[in-house]
């Protein structure tokens, strides 16, 4: 039997299935229908009786989860789309491409910063297995409040993934033989080598069995503590990790033993080659003739289906394509508008951008994403100065929270929004209520110390420093070991501090900008009043670049040499250029930048004439 493992490679995760399991479906018109159960929205056009049976499943995955996690909310932070194509030629015209052409599917997750969507060909034989993995780790980032090493990240949503579902019941925890063979054949990693692999090294991102081992053994890992009842004793050990303390001292102190006896018991439970597995009956209370079904017209359908292109690295063109194809004959469509604007947004044109998210608010829309989109185009534009922008922000802020109470990433834009304001009380409140929305988002987190430290709360500031010095991230790492020295010197010589990012750059990612990459500023200690920004035309003299990603801009202006700081060349917003060169010598600009000292600035954004 051929299998594939899954893996988190950017955006797109993916399932490649043997071509013999595929039962293609006759061609031919069918009505699309959206069916909402409790927690989920599945469009399709599988008709209503299978299409509900999609929303029960996905209700059943939800409450296993909440009976392997007994103490979580079961929320998620990003808004999920379920779409349930009847045929395998409908599905594949959203499948990533390789070399040009679609590659085979059974499921697709595609994750996206302002939503997410989960694609299913429900010709095939199952296409839920590959889904259920990557779905398990949206469940854990907005349930639990810390970072789980990615033994445990992974090992978890392999035994997700497991789910079996029938009319009655969903049965979790079934391994199969494949998993026996892999470990047989590849033989197992040291308990101790696998316990400290990290999303930066090669076991955990380069293709091979050494990956394919990993995987599975920390599925296999995960299984033998929820057999054995120890799953509660993780917490324990990754206490025990957090204060420094080795492999082998922290197995001790949680599970009384070291890593040498966890090999021999880990071995001998695989070799025994039996498991328990978890059967949980359907959610009570929920049943599938209690869903809403409501017939979708073909714009509908057409704007749906569009906006998951424009999650794709593949389908960027196509979908502003699809987006102006709809508005051409809707232009009042709010949705298609939204979903043009992120287009244009992914593809870092600004202000085609912000016309576009502007026009999907002004009609009215009931989508939280227009209005926080909207507000981070004001925020980010080169004219934002002045209480009237200031007062737009704000209000489409809190409009986007109003639709959506649990939207973190607008709450975090109100936290900077109200700091440039000069209300540090309530940026603190709005950035202490994004982080806690996304407990185990390190972003989050920063920005809160940025916050704290602006509003001159040294010691709150401090603490989530030193929690984040330990992230799984060593970039973020890094940061928070910069910004505490940073810290030490502003609580002693009560000196300014500069600004430091919101989150560290992914090379990976080719998305759009969010809040976490944001200009933000540390303001200096007692400062009272908005920020003080400015927009200049001058010309850059030099430009000094490092160490990486920062760069130092001279640019003569109004009779004066300013020293712009541009802490991360790649999330200014540049025009006129496809980036700041370290050889400009007398090149023509305007500027928004904020003021922090006599002739010092952060900049904002940048245009080159």
């Amino acid at each position: 039997m051929k299998y594939s493992f899954r893996r988190p490679i950017s955006l797109v995760i993916c399932l490649v299935l043997a071509c013999g399991l595929a039962k293609r479906c006759e061609a031919g018109d069918s009505q699309w229908v959206e069916i909402k159960s409790p927690h989920f929205s599945v469009v399709t056009d599988i008709g209503d009786k299978r299409g509900r049976e999609v929303a029960m499943r996905f209700e059943q995955m939800r409450a296993v989860f909440a009976v392997l996690m007994p103490k979580a909310n079961v929320n998620i932070t990003i808004p999920l789309q379920i779409v349930a194509f009847r045929n395998t030629k409908e599905f594949r015209a959203f499948a990533p491409l390789w070399h040009g052409k679609p590659t085979e599917l059974a499921g697709l997750f595609q994750g996206g910063e302002d939503r997410s969507f989960i694609m299913l060909d429900m010709s095939v034989e199952d296409p839920y297995q590959v889904v259920f993995h990557e779905y398990a780790h949206q469940l854990m980032n907005g349930n639990l409040s810390r970072s789980m090493d990615p033994w445990f990240e992974e090992g978890f949503a392999e035994f997700f993934s497991s789910i079996e579902v029938d009319s009655k019941q969903a049965r979790v925890g079934k391994i199969p033989d494949q998993t026996y063979l892999v470990l047989q054949q590849n033989g197992m990693m040291k308990v101790a080598d696998l316990l400290q692999v990290r999303h930066n090294t090669s076991t955990y991102n380069d293709s091979g069995d050494h990956r394919t081992v990993f995987y599975r053994q920390s599925w296999m890992v995960v299984h033998y503590l929820y057999d054995t009842q120890q799953i509660l004793k993780l917490n324990a050990y990754f206490d025990a990790r957090s204060k420094q303390a080795s492999v082998d001292d922290a197995l001790q102190q949680a599970f009384g033993m070291n890593a040498a006896q966890f090999d021999n018991v880990l071995k001998k439970y695989v070799s025994g080659g039996s498991y328990k597995y978890f059967a949980i009956p359907n959610p009570p209370n929920i049943v599938s003739g209690s869903f809403t079904v409501a017939p979708l017209s073909a714009a509908d359908v057409a704007t749906i289906t569009a906006d998951i292109h424009p999650h794709s690295i593949d389908y960027q063109e196509k979908a502003i394509a699809e987006f102006q194809e709809i508005l051409k004959t809707d232009p009042a469509s709010a949705a298609a508008n939204r979903g043009l604007g992120y287009a244009f947004l992914r593809q870092k044109r600004y202000n085609d951008a912000k016309e576009y998210f502007r026009k999907a608010s002004q009609l009215d829309s009931k989508d939280p994403l227009v209005h926080y989109y909207s507000a981070l185009m004001i925020s980010q534009d080169g004219t934002f100065s002045g209480e009237s922008d200031l007062s737009e922000v704000i209000r489409e802020l809190e409009t986007a929270i109003a639709l959506d109470p649990s939207y973190a990433d607008a709450y975090m834009l109100l936290g900077f929004t109200r700091m440039r304001q000069g209300t540090p009380e309530k940026g603190v409140e709005a950035m202490e209520k994004a982080a806690s929305l996304r407990p185990r988002d390190d972003r989050y987190r920063y920005n809160l110390a940025q916050i704290y430290m602006s509003s001159g709360s040294y010691d709150r500031a401090k603490g989530v420093l030193h929690g984040l010095e330990s992230s799984s991230d060593p970039v973020m790492a890094a940061r928070a070991q910069q910004l505490l020295q940073q810290l030490q010197i502003m609580s002693s010589a009560q000196t300014r501090a500069p600004h430091m990012p919101g989150t560290p750059k992914d090379s990976s990612d080719s998305g759009p900008p969010s809040l976490s990459h944001s200009v933000t500023i540390v303001l200096p200690p007692g400062h009272k009043g908005p920020i003080v920004e400015k927009n200049l035309e001058g010309t850059i003299t030099s430009v000094r670049c490092g160490p990486p990603p920062t760069a130092h801009l001279s640019m003569v202006a109004e009779s004066k040499t300013w020293d712009l700081l541009a802490e991360d060349v790649d999330d200014i917003i540049l025009t006129g250029a496809k980036e700041i060169s370290c050889a400009w010598t007398n090149q023509k600009v305007a500027a928004h930048f904020v003021v922090i000292g006599d002739a010092e600035g952060v900049l904002m954004t940048l245009s080159v004439k």
